[in-house]
């Protein structure tokens, strides 16, 4: 007799598309994802379905590069930030789930004066509010870093370091699927391959959607599609002002451990971390150019590369493994878009650029507190779409000065 093995779900099978749900969700990652279970843990609103229209964590995040940090340079994104990493140090005990946690540290490397200035300024807001963060210089980065080339005759020497202990990285894939499995068991309904054609509203508010599966009626519909909001908004007659491009990253073979802390330069656009299979992951600027085309370039792996053997030479006989692209959509001042529109009980969480994943547990419990009370909760107010109209704008530009 043959055994039978019975394969436990992450979450259920997509079931049918009913024709009403109290709040549907536009997009299957960590945004809409945690949103629908804050809403049903802390809220009890379980009559939610997610509506991807791809495979579960398809979009940005399947394809970010994992870090995990607070120190942004804007009191509103610092505090904002703040209170997401909070969560996340928490997170794999909430859902149950390993989520492949390290806090190994964060060193955002200064090459010039204005370099240290800049980190000096960034270190003074994140220390006022709380957040540890500070300024080192070459003798403690050697202590941290003993790997990282400190030479002064390297073509940018290192001259100091913004240095923020808390900053780490996490496994993408786990956070979508610990939220996926934490909203299914709450009772929310998740339908992969059920792409949003049209939006219906009538009388300035939303009143559901339209998808390759039927329509939809709905009380409130949310937003939360990275590279392709512009387009979901759209649908609904709400534009945005976002330009979308590509960032790009890549991988090398696995090796065995060699760098403990997560390392970024500025001034030579890179960013290095060491995975938890060992890879050397290797990330850069966002292209300047806008585009949908998700095609990596030989030109960002030949500069990129360089920089890195600049930093860690002897990493110069490493192969390259991958490289992929993701859909950032980047707001005039680098930060979110994130709550109510004009349209009523259409909300969107847009605009992250490359910092979206970092705030995916903070977007979830806020855009659910914005769902169950009507109210915006106060650490997400100033981000709202109006502020490009009231020009109160939150420039967190100097905190973006390479994409991560």
């Amino acid at each position: 007799m043959k055994d039978v093995f019975r394969v436990q779900r992450m979450w259920r099978p997509r079931a049918k598309l009913r024709r009403r749900y109290d709040v549907v969700i536009v997009g299957g990652g960590a945004h809409g994802l945690a949103t629908a279970y804050y809403l049903a843990k802390t809220h009890g609103i379980t009559d939610v379905a997610v509506l991807e229209k791809s495979y579960i964590g398809s979009g940005a995040a399947g394809r970010n590069t994992t870090i995990i940090r607070a120190n942004y340079r804007t009191p509103q994104g610092a505090e904002f930030y703040k209170e997401s990493l909070r969560l996340y140090e928490g997170l794999s005990v909430e859902l149950d789930f390993n989520l492949l946690f390290s806090q190994q540290g964060h060193l955002t490397l200064a090459h010039s004066d204005r370099g240290l200035i800049t980190a000096t300024e960034r270190a003074e807001v994140n220390q006022l509010l709380g957040i540890d963060s500070r300024l080192v210089y070459p003798d403690e980065i050697a202590g941290l870093c003993p790997e990282i080339n400190l030479s002064q005759d390297a073509t940018w020497p290192i001259v100091g370091a913004l240095y923020h202990p808390p900053g780490g990285i996490i496994r993408h894939d786990a956070v979508v699927w610990g939220y996926a499995r934490g909203a299914d068991r709450g009772g929310v309904e998740i339908h992969p391959y059920t792409e949003v054609t049209g939006i219906e509203r009538s009388n300035g508010r939303v009143t559901g959607v339209r998808t390759n599966r039927g329509e939809v009626e709905a009380d409130v519909v949310i937003s939360c599609t990275a590279g392709w909001s512009t387009l979901v908004c759209d649908l609904a007659g709400v534009p945005l002002p976002i330009t979308t491009h590509i960032l790009q990253a890549f991988v090398t073979e696995p090796i065995k451990p060699f760098l403990d802390v997560i390392i970024v330069s500025s001034q030579m656009h890179v960013y290095i971390s060491q995975t938890d299979r060992g890879e050397i992951l290797i990330g850069a600027e966002i292209e300047p150019y806008t585009t949908y085309k998700g095609q990596s370039t030989f030109p960002f792996v030949e500069y990129s590369a360089r920089h890195t053997l600049e930093l860690f030479p002897q990493l110069e006989p490493v192969k390259v493994l991958r490289q992929w692209t993701g859909l950032c959509d980047l707001s005039p001042d680098y930060s979110p878009i994130l709550g109510e529109t004009e349209v009523e009980n259409f909300h969107v969480s847009a605009g992250w650029g490359t910092y979206g994943f970092k705030a995916a547990p903070i977007v979830g419990t806020t855009l659910a507190e914005l769902v169950a009370t009507g109210r915006t909760p106060k650490l997400i107010a100033p981000f709202a779409l109006e502020r490009f109209y009231t020009d109160t704008l939150v420039s967190e530009l100097a905190a973006a000065a390479v994409s991560h």
